[in-house]
């Protein structure tokens, strides 16, 4: 039963493997995509923060989000249909627990007794040495974090998952102006309005091969590392959408926001 355990320090041994050097990372995770792993998400945190100077995730709360009976035209959303969602909506805080689509890894960071979280009623991020990242968030721009982390010579970690989770695909999306939306929260200052909210993610893994080339990986157990250059990503995903305005959308026929965005071609 303990032949397919994964060493604790086999994810330790795996960033170095990566020879990324000491360069800051933003990281999308999937704990159960490696199998059994010794320490769980704690280890592969403990992994990381060893690793890297530092290191940032996304901690988005959606149970946040409420959606009004009326609002902006062409905003990728259907008016009065969250009738239930309204209800069940809860007020942010910052103890507020990352969404489980985030993953239980960036989860464990935000609780780390040395990480700092960013104030976003809907995308927050959390961090450790992370300050300088995490203070140029605002709500008009909520994934300057990410900006400013490319600009530091920052790498993506996808631990265990694929382009569809990258977030920073989203802050490339609004260097090529494509369209974002307005979503709504609910905080302890009432219902506020959350604008430059971004579009779906589903058709993001169509980058890949485009990074190829760029992204460095290795095997843990079942799971796949992947280490993302930000600036190269950026680039790649710039070019796609100037070339192609309907790159990286989807194909499901009822995404609202990616319909919204094929509208105004």
């Amino acid at each position: 039963m303990f032949a397919n355990v994964i060493q604790a320090g086999a994810t330790k041994d795996a960033f170095k493997k990566l020879k990324l050097g000491r360069v800051p990372v933003v990281i999308h995770a999937s704990l159960s995509a490696f199998g059994y792993l010794e320490g769980g998400a704690n280890a592969i945190v403990a992994a990381l923060l060893d690793a890297f100077p530092a290191v940032l995730a996304p901690t988005f709360t959606y149970k946040t989000m409420v959606i009004p009976l009326t609002g902006p035209p062409d905003n990728g959303i259907t008016y009065g249909s969250g009738k239930d969602q309204n209800r069940m909506a809860e007020f942010f805080s910052k103890e507020m627990p990352a969404d489980p689509l985030m993953g239980i890894i960036p989860e464990t960071l935000r609780q780390h007794p040395q990480a700092r979280r960013s104030s976003h009623p809907i995308l927050s991020f959390a961090g450790v040495n992370a300050d300088k990242f995490l203070k140029t968030q605002s709500m008009d721009e909520p994934l300057a974090p990410l900006g400013t982390l490319v600009k530091a010579g920052g790498w993506a970690l996808l631990l265990g998952v694929d382009h569809t989770v990258n977030t920073t695909i989203h802050y490339a999306e609004t260097l090529a102006e494509r369209k974002t939306f307005i979503r709504w929260a609910l905080t302890g200052a009432g219902v506020v309005e959350c604008p430059s909210f971004p579009g779906c993610s589903a058709g993001f893994q169509a980058i890949a091969p485009e990074l190829e080339r760029h992204t460095r990986k290795v095997q843990v157990g079942k799971g796949l590392i992947q280490a993302v250059p930000l600036k190269k990503l950026v680039e790649a995903v710039v070019a796609a959408i100037r070339y192609n305005p309907l790159a990286l959308l989807c194909a499901a026929e009822d995404c609202g926001r990616c319909n919204q965005i094929r509208a105004l071609w």
